[in-house]
């Protein structure tokens, strides 16, 4: 076996480990010129093993999102890093919406030092985590809880949420479209998710790197109903420009 087909089945590892890959990280990672990188994605594509976006290749599938497990441990020291970032604007004795996710879960892990927030979650992990903090008052939406990650949704979830209003919501997403569109897999999940922007003050979006240009069939919103986009660096220039002609906060967390 080559050189350029042990790279290429390695790119197409990464991709199914990670959801999505951009073509800077791979540079780096394998030492190699862009353009290399660029060959090697139009070859996989060709192969339908993954798909070509902007900046890099995701999954060939809009439908279904990678394993939890797999998410989890993807981008995850820049998901603490965000994580971090997030939790240091918020104010101790707020009171906060966190939904389903691996970097609100991250968020959730970074916030055990602060006192008095009171939580509504859908994420059982969150949860979990929270209770960590004796001075937090955790309440946890009623629903259907998914197997595969822990988080609850459902008419019942999306009920509870809408009898708040909170100081902040904080919220991730699969995948932000060049448009501004956010974009994710479970309806039920977006119902949620939308409930929490309608009852939100303030709207923190947390999204590492590989979520810019990724794809996914269900939409949630677009970015201009946030008021934060909180990731780690670089941003491509393309969604710099929307987030700015949107008014949106962008906000980058160093690993």
């Amino acid at each position: 076996m080559d050189k350029a087909t042990r790279r290429r089945g390695r790119i197409r590892e990464i991709v199914t480990e990670r959801g999505f890959a951009s073509i800077d990280e791979l540079v780096q990672m394998f030492a190699v010129t862009p353009q290399t990188i660029r060959r090697d994605i139009n070859q996989l594509a060709e192969r339908g093993e993954l798909k070509r976006y902007h900046g890099g290749a995701g999954l060939s599938s809009s439908v279904e999102n990678a394993p939890y497990d797999r998410r989890r441990l993807a981008f995850d020291e820049e998901k603490q890093a965000i994580g971090r970032k997030v939790a240091s604007e918020i104010p101790d004795h707020s009171s906060l919406f966190i939904n389903i996710g691996t970097t609100t879960e991250a968020v959730a892990r970074a916030l055990l030092d602060h006192s008095g927030l009171r939580v509504i979650t859908n994420n059982l992990n969150v949860a979990q985590i929270l209770t960590g903090n004796p001075s937090f008052e955790v309440i946890i939406a009623g629903g259907v809880v998914r197997n595969r990650d822990g988080g609850i949704v459902g008419e019942s979830a999306t009920d509870l949420i809408q009898q708040f209003r909170v100081d902040i919501g904080v919220i991730g997403i699969s995948g932000i479209a060049e448009d501004g569109s956010l974009l994710d897999f479970d309806y039920r999940e977006v119902r949620v998710a939308q409930a929490i922007v309608r009852n939100s003050e303030k709207v923190f979006l947390c999204a590492d790197s590989s979520k810019f240009g990724r794809k996914a069939m269900v939409r949630l919103g677009h970015i201009g109903q946030m008021h934060s986009l909180f990731t780690n660096s670089p941003v491509p220039d393309v969604f710099v420009d929307v987030f700015r002609h949107h008014n949106v906060r962008l906000v980058t967390a160093e690993v």
